[in-house]
């Protein structure tokens, strides 16, 4: 239809994050030329395989205990699952600072930071700002702030300092966003925000020259899909007609010809006219949706460009604010959770070497050891029907690669329809395919047959057994395994199949955390807790309890005292500990003193009386 665009445009996501840190990334399904009609998949997203649901990956497992390392729920892997990036997921971790305009002047962004090597600052640019593609470590600086603080009192280092570098060395302290500890990753952007008026730095201006080059690419790209689209359609309809009037090249009365256009500027074709009424109002109605698109295309770029020069809006009292996203690729490990589609997960206890891993008699190793005490008391025997499953419809996959190796050596497809014909029962749709479309389908079947079970029709027992024999294994889903180490054969059959296992956002890396001395609460002074705050691990009473219990007095002590919010004896231990003297006193905890103002708040005063040792 003359008159509606020819063309649709799909912008792919690419390596995106996501809320929870994980990556979005998008990827054409289809190549140019491709027939596609409406509902058709163009392109998968992150956990999706050809528009189906892919969360984890087939795996073949083995139902065994193998040295109590699979002991209550744990997981044994192979060193291959690693080594092949099978579960390997990419995070992306977002960093931000301000530089806020506080009492005693306003923050700065800025590579000259007080008492930090070169070293710390090999990562930034002239702005203070880590570079895109720099390698970057747990408490590497990401941007260099600087902060003004009043005027307090001076310890000698300090006055030394003042003395060798005047007064930048006190009058400002270092303020820097680091990463913090446990991420190590590749910075892949930077973001730079500023207030409206407040002059951008060359790192901001880098950024916004590189972001509107990138407009202006995706503009002339779309522009030229566009005008593909309009002069192949144009073409289609002058071609053959007879021409009324035009440029001087084309004489009246004479047919236009693909050579006559090539001849011509791709503007010229607009001035031909052709003496066909139908075709004339089709190139009026296609002129002006070319012309409509191409406004709307500028306009859309005009409207970004001045977005992005304006400035932005930032919250009160921030002048600039940046945002670094750092990549962060996490293979599986020890402590990692993992589970497969019924409810049986655990956490990986060891990754063994592929050569010590149990293997099947043609020496495959499986890759994942399960305990099968996991299976009866929670009666979860899904994940037994899917391995049988999975073991049958792997074993049908072999089959079907070796009808296909018959079909290169012979080119005879007996083999292939006599194999498929057993799987899918005379099912029309497979019957009705010819040779080419056999072979592709076959193709696709390599590494196993798709196999559905829906839960109130499912495959019952001799459905199972018939897949099997399909596949050439026997009847009981089991086999003889041998141990990797010894290379002798267990005492008894196991059961070995394919699972769909999958990898849960309970990762240790993000769990992992350890505190010396950090952020203690303004009121009680006690450490805070969980990561997040960089807290401490809470001593309860019960544990309090099991000190008592022991006997173990000085440590008790020290854990109600200069280990909490003991805020006098925290720094007397201190000291002590650089004498090299082990013995402290301790004073009183400040919940203490809380109390005794929460006291006085409800009319008691109550008052600490010095009495002299006796």
């Amino acid at each position: 239809d003359p008159g509606k665009p020819g063309v649709d445009i799909y912008n792919l996501r690419k390596f995106q994050r996501s809320n929870q840190n994980t990556c979005i990334n998008q990827r054409p399904l289809v190549r140019v030329g491709d027939r596609i009609n409406g509902g058709d998949i163009i392109a998968d997203g992150p956990s999706t395989d050809l528009g189906e649901l892919a969360l984890g990956r087939n795996v073949l497992v083995a139902f065994m205990p193998w040295n109590g390392y699979n002991f209550e729920d744990s997981i044994l892997i192979s060193e291959r699952i690693v080594r092949d990036d099978v579960f390997t997921s990419i995070h992306l971790e977002e960093f931000e600072v301000m530089a806020r305009d506080t009492k005693l002047g306003p923050e700065e962004i800025t590579r000259d930071i007080p008492n930090v090597g070169e070293e710390a600052l090999r990562n930034l640019d002239e702005a203070g700002i880590v570079y895109i593609g720099a390698e970057v470590g747990p408490s590497d600086i990401l941007v260099g702030k600087i902060t003004p603080k009043g005027e307090s009192p001076m310890t000698p280092e300090e006055k030394l300092l003042r003395a060798i570098f005047g007064e930048k060395a006190s009058d400002v302290r270092d303020t820097s966003l680091r990463l913090p500890p446990g991420v190590t990753g590749t910075v892949v952007e930077v973001r730079v925000f500023n207030r409206h008026g407040v002059d951008k730095d060359e790192r901001a201006m880098s950024i916004e020259r590189d972001e509107i080059e990138r407009l202006a690419k995706d503009r002339d790209d779309e522009l030229a899909i566009l005008e593909r689209n309009v002069y192949g359609r144009l073409q289609e309809i002058l071609t053959g007609k007879e021409v009324v009037s035009g440029p001087a090249d084309l004489a009246a009365g004479a047919k236009v010809s693909k050579t006559d256009l090539d001849g011509l500027s791709k503007g010229q074709w607009w001035q031909i006219a052709v003496g066909n009424e139908k075709a004339m109002s089709e190139i009026e109605a296609l002129k002006r949706q070319y012309d409509e698109s191409k406004a709307r295309l500028e306009a859309r770029f005009e409207d970004k460009v001045d977005k992005l020069q304006r400035g932005d809006e930032l919250p009160p009292g921030v002048m600039k604010m940046v945002k670094v996203f750092v990549a962060v690729k996490r293979k599986l490990q020890p402590g990692d959770k993992m589970a497969g589609r019924h409810g049986n997960k655990g956490v990986i206890s060891r990754i063994v070497p592929v050569e010590d891993m149990p293997h099947l008699e043609d020496g495959t190793q499986v890759d994942v050891v399960l305990n099968p005490l996991g299976v009866p008391s929670r009666m979860n025997v899904g994940q037994i029907l899917e391995t049988h499953l999975g073991w049958a419809s792997h074993g049908i996959g072999r089959k079907v690669t070796e009808a296909l190796e018959i079909y290169q050596r012979e080119n005879s497809t007996a083999a292939l329809r006599e194999t498929l014909d057993k799987v899918y029962e005379g099912d029309e749709t497979y019957a009705s395919l010819d040779e080419p479309a056999l072979i592709e389908m076959a193709g696709n079947l390599r590494n196993g047959v798709p196999f559905a079970t829906p839960v109130f029709d499912g495959a019952h027992e001799p459905d199972v057994v018939t897949q099997l024999e399909n596949a050439g294994l026997g009847h009981s889903g089991q086999v003889t395994l041998y141990d990797g180490r010894t290379g002798e054969t267990f005492d008894r059959d196991v059961t070995v199949g394919y699972i769909y296992m999958l990898k849960l956002h309970h990762l240790v890396d993000d769990k992992i955390h350890a505190r010396s001395i950090g952020p203690y609460s303004l009121v009680t002074q006690q450490p805070l807790g969980g990561k997040a705050q960089f807290g401490g691990q809470r001593f309860g009473e019960m544990e309090v309890w099991a000190l008592e219990a022991y006997g173990a007095a000085y440590t008790l002590q020290e854990m109600l005292t200069v280990k909490s919010d003991d805020v006098a004896g925290r720094t007397k231990v201190y000291e002590a500990i650089v004498r090299g003297d082990d013995t402290f006193e301790a004073g009183i905890p400040e919940s203490f003193n809380v109390l005794v103002k929460e006291m006085r708040s409800l009319g008691l005063n109550v008052e600490l009386i010095d009495r002299p040792a006796s």
